[in-house]
């Protein structure tokens, strides 16, 4: 481990942020933080949600000011609180959401906001295309048309395509990278793991944020780990290698099983009554056909490439867009779900891949958020028990380590982790009888990942029937019974977990085996 002082002379190049400080009401988020980052190093921030990450970069970024502390760049001090004067310097930050309009080039979506002109003052288009076209070339050896639309592009692409629009000008010195491979498959997070890769090659300095902690391990050089808003280690090298010494840095604890066991058998049951039914399930255009079972206790995977259909696959079970043929059964009974309500109350619950956008209203509460899907039991004729409503939240955050574990603070200030568990614990007090679980642990850091997985079994032992859709292979091999496999809008696989290598179910979802459902 390397140990970085906070005190002594400021280095004369690279970044430096020492003892920062920043508090919000009476929730400290940081606590005399030091961070010292060198030209052309790749540098892991890491540390569980709502250790201090985000609240560090956005002072970095000038969007907050510290409370104490200070920062410089090359030796100069950095404006703290000025985001304009810090990105002039040279600092840019990627940010997780892509934030890109559908219907622009890839060109216009680079130079927005910094556009070439003509001397009569007109968009210079073919001046764009071609430095865009020469950056892709030069910086990255990649050939991507500067004319396709955005909505045209990969997910990796668009990606590449934010990155480029941090990078035209010519003028970072270092780039903050944020969760950049989080909605990403493996063979896209390789493409974009590549291109920092050469930015480091260029002298750039990175601070590189990520839960998976193998991507901490193939591309650091050092980093700084956070917990409760206080540094607790700088590793080096070799020590980022040690995933399970990290994991304790990181939590303060040992997690000794990341998947919990099953405690019970499945239940058993008639097979004539699954708890989800789905048979021949269409919607005309992107999935053909699917049928499948779900029993009580049983917890199982959807598997598949993007695109494979199985984000439509869950859209259509929660009423989010409407199928053109196939049934849906709960229990025996057949449902008919055109909407999110006629879901719910059939019995099912849904925790989005979208959180922030299809999970949560923001402005709310975490009480408020917690509380929506049982509402009857907190408010009389549309009036809420305040103090009853309060007292519920309150139970699911000592239960769940939701922090910080304030019920009436405002869910957009809770980090990803937390607002995650929020939306869990907005279903776990019902009477649901499916649980559909999207992408739940998409940038939710290891501490969080755990209680997740603990919870999803406990439900399933509880007789619940759980569908998990996740593109993280091992996450899906760990925690569930069955996993079906979805290959261009067709279900072609049904692959019990029990003695299932991670090789194997890679090979079927790359399409390389085929087996009968």
């Amino acid at each position: 481990m390397i140990t970085q002082s906070s005190g002594g002379a400021t280095p004369a190049t690279g970044l430096a942020m020492n003892q920062i400080s920043k508090s919000f009401a009476n929730v400290t988020a940081l606590n005399a933080v030091t961070l010292l980052l060198n030209p052309g190093e790749i540098h892991g921030l890491i540390g569980e949600n709502g250790a201090g990450k985000s609240t560090l970069i956005k002072i970095l970024a000038g969007v907050y000011r510290a409370d104490s502390g200070n920062a410089t760049l090359d030796g100069e001090p950095l404006p703290l609180g000025n985001p304009a004067a810090i990105e002039a310097l040279g600092i840019r930050v990627i940010h997780q959401e892509l934030n890109l309009i559908p219907h622009f080039t890839v060109a216009e979506s680079v130079f927005l906001g910094q556009e070439y002109r003509t001397r009569w003052g007109a968009l210079d288009r073919r001046r764009m295309n071609a430095a865009t076209e020469a950056f892709f070339r030069d910086s990255w050896q990649l050939d991507i048309n500067p004319r396709r639309l955005i909505r045209d592009l990969s997910l990796a692409e668009r990606k590449l395509v934010q990155i480029a629009r941090a990078l035209i000008d010519g003028a970072a010195k270092l780039v903050v990278f944020d969760e950049p491979t989080a909605p990403l498959e493996a063979q896209e997070a390789s493409l974009v793991s590549s291109a920092i890769l050469r930015l480091r090659e260029q002298g750039i300095a990175i601070l590189y944020i990520s839960h998976y902690l193998n991507e901490i391990a193939a591309l650091c050089d050092r980093g700084t780990v956070l917990r409760n808003g206080e540094v607790v280690g700088y590793p080096d090298r070799e020590l980022l290698q040690n995933t399970d010494a990290l994991i304790k840095m990181m939590v303060g604890r040992d997690i000794e099983q990341l998947y919990t066991p099953r405690q019970s058998s499945a239940h058993q049951v008639d097979a004539a009554a699954p708890v989800l039914s789905v048979r021949h399930l269409s919607d005309g255009q992107q999935l053909h056909d699917i049928s499948f079972d779900i029993q009580p206790g049983e917890i199982v995977g959807i598997a598949g490439l993007l695109g494979a259909g199985r984000d439509v696959l869950v859209d259509l079970l929660y009423g989010l867009s409407r199928p053109r043929s196939g049934t849906i059964s709960i229990d025996g009974q057949a449902k008919r779900l055109r909407t999110p309500y006629q879901a719910t109350r059939a019995g099912l619950a849904l925790v989005p891949r979208d959180r922030r956008h299809q999970g949560l209203i923001l402005p709310f509460s975490t009480a408020d958020n917690i509380n929506l899907a049982s509402l009857p039991e907190t408010a009389t004729f549309g009036w809420e028990h305040r103090g009853k409503a309060l007292d519920k939240a309150r139970g699911w955050i000592e239960q769940l380590a939701i922090r910080p574990g304030r019920p009436e603070l405002p869910v957009r200030f809770m980090s990803g982790g937390n607002q995650q568990k929020a939306i869990l614990a907005r279903w776990l007090g019902t009477d649901a009888r499916l649980f559909i679980l999207d992408e739940p642990t998409l940038g939710v850091d290891i501490g969080a990942r755990s209680d997740i997985y603990q919870r999803t079994r406990e439900l399933a032992d509880r007789g619940r029937g759980v569908l998990v859709s996740s593109s993280d292979a091992p996450e899906l091999l760990g925690l569930c019974d069955r996993i079906l496999v979805m290959w261009r809008g067709e279900l072609v696989a049904n692959l019990p977990t029990r003695g299932l290598t991670l090789d194997a179910l890679l090979v079927t979802i790359n399409g390389g085996q085929e087996q009968q459902v």
